[in-house]
């Protein structure tokens, strides 16, 4: 791969979709034979740190001690590299083209583009909640790792916060045995500890956000995100410090951040509005949905405005690219009919319809090292 190649998820060896069967398997759940070696355990929790890039984290070793200790090679997350595409292959094991979450908003149904975060109507000045009108198990109907465990006769326990209880991301991604709430890295750590005690195989997911957050308002390695990896470190090695004998920890992110300082606005360009009948997405990955006919002249204005900082390519390059990996029943509509992935420190933004967003400078969803690798560290009692 030359430094102009993007970085392809590595589906089936080492991405963000073979941690589960991973675990299962240490767990004695049957299932084909894991891609990734784990030990067998009785109880086992991943803790998933959104933003948590293995870029990020090798620079700022020095602010995360018990993390950089453990060692391991990076995984790949998927393409788009962004939270509700990564955590939902995390969720069910399977890469995006199967699972059919393919970006932070895409077109689901018809001419409407779902917000895959919120489980809403997107681009509306008031959203509508979608729960109902586009079911998360139908939209994501494969079975989620977590109910396949809960099958088996583990006892599985979900910790996260508490606005994700019954969201559509959550059934449709971490569907299956029960749903703890909680409100800061305290609880947190408490509530993976309390699941893996006690008799019986166990399974827990934790999640924890702030990562991501920091880092898109501060940017990533900033001091405010520094400051947040020293909390994080500790609260893996306060849980790792409590694991039962015989349990492991896994932890893991859905994407790495890059800083963006190179903005084309969608919104204000007239060479990025002409033929485009939607725009999904997000700023480093977009879906571009095209007028009937246009497709030549959008992926030409798309070239020649954004030149060589982005990979455009049409869906049927993507898809043969692997960049979703194999698809699904129906998944091919819901990829953009071109696909384009951001490089360097360039992003794809909109003033407009999403004023929030195209302000902030840390960013991630492409395909670049800083936003696919993120680590896999494994701790088990000592």
């Amino acid at each position: 791969m030359s430094s102009g190649d993007p970085l392809l998820p590595r589906y089936g060896e080492r991405s963000l979709a073979e941690v589960f069967p991973a675990v299962l398997a240490a767990l004695g759940v049957p299932g084909p034979a894991p891609a990734i070696p784990l030990p067998p355990v009785r109880a086992a929790a991943v803790l998933l740190v959104d933003g948590l890039g293995a870029e990020l984290l090798r620079t700022h070793a020095e602010d995360a001690p018990f993390l950089a200790s453990l060692g391991g090679e990076p995984l790949t997350v998927g393409f788009p590299s962004s939270t509700s595409i990564s955590i939902t292959s995390l969720g069910t094991g399977l890469p995006p083209g199967r699972h059919g979450v393919v970006g932070i908003s895409f077109r689901a149904c018809g001419d409407a583009l779902l917000d895959s975060l919120r489980w809403t109507s997107y681009g509306e000045p008031e959203p509508a909640d979608l729960r109902e009108t586009l079911p998360p198990e139908q939209v994501q109907p494969a079975p989620t790792a977590l109910e396949r465990a809960a099958a088996a006769g583990v006892q599985v326990t979900s910790v996260g916060p508490r606005a994700f209880r019954g969201s559509g991301l959550t059934r449709a991604a971490l569907r299956g045995g029960q749903y703890r709430s909680v409100l800061a890295l305290g609880d947190l750590a408490a509530g993976v500890v309390e699941a893996l005690a006690g008799p019986g195989r166990r399974l827990c997911y934790g999640y924890h956000a702030d990562l991501d957050t920091l880092g898109h308002v501060h940017g990533p390695g900033s001091v405010a995100w520094r400051y947040q990896l020293r909390q994080i470190d500790r609260l893996a090695a306060t849980i790792a410090d409590r694991l039962p004998q015989d349990a492991l920890l896994a932890v893991t992110g859905d994407h790495g951040m890059v800083q963006v300082t190179r903005r084309y606005d969608a919104d204000e360009l007239t060479s990025l509005r002409l033929g485009v009948r939607l725009l999904g997405g997000d700023p480093r990955a977009r879906h571009v949905y095209v007028q009937e006919g246009a497709l030549d002249e959008v992926h030409a204005a798309w070239r020649e405005t954004l030149g060589g900082d982005a990979w455009i390519v049409t869906r049927d390059e993507a898809v043969a690219a692997d960049w979703f990996g194999p698809l699904g029943p129906h998944v091919a509509d819901r990829i953009g009919d071109l696909v384009v992935a951001l490089r360097g420190s360039a992003g794809v933004v909109r003033t407009v319809a999403e004023p929030v967003l195209a302000g902030l400078p840390g960013q991630h969803g492409s395909l670049t090292a800083e936003e696919q690798l993120v680590p896999l560290l494994v701790a088990t009692a000592q």
